[in-house]
């Protein structure tokens, strides 16, 4: 008989850096999971990405096991550090924070394309483009 999904849960963790502490461990609690089975597997697959925060989707099952899946850095992460700012834009369509080279853009498409549904590179660089500019940030065309 197949396993049934409790909850699928999404988790924002520093790469390499997860401890039993929150979020982790009131997440991993709350279905009663052992938060360091979660703790130590992760952070050794996330390790050379140390420095970024991932995002990690958590699927929990009925007999308290559990799979995950990490789906890389965040994409407005990746602008942001591609720019050297802060934050984006509190009004993205009248307040300009920014603008994307193509360079960048193809850049952080080539970062991104494992971890989204995208095709082929043209398809993802459209993705970033849109959440660039939802930031306040212009692409050159």
């Amino acid at each position: 008989m197949a396993k049934q999904i409790t909850a699928n849960l999404k988790m924002r963790i520093p790469a390499g850096g997860a401890t039993a502490g929150p979020p982790v461990g009131a997440v991993m609690g709350q279905y009663g999971l052992n938060s360091m089975d979660f703790v130590n597997a992760f952070n050794s697959q996330t390790a050379d990405l140390r420095g970024n925060d991932v995002i990690v989707k958590l699927k929990v099952y009925d007999d308290r096991t559990f799979d995950f899946v990490v789906s890389g850095v965040p994409t407005d992460d990746l602008i942001l550090k591609a720019l050297g700012i802060k934050k984006g834009s509190g009004k993205p369509h009248m307040d300009k924070v920014g603008k994307l080279t193509q360079a960048q853009l193809t850049d952080i498409a080539e970062a991104k394309i494992k971890f989204t549904n995208g095709n082929d590179i043209e398809a993802v660089k459209k993705q970033v483009a849109g959440t660039a500019r939802s930031m306040g940030v212009e692409v050159e065309e």
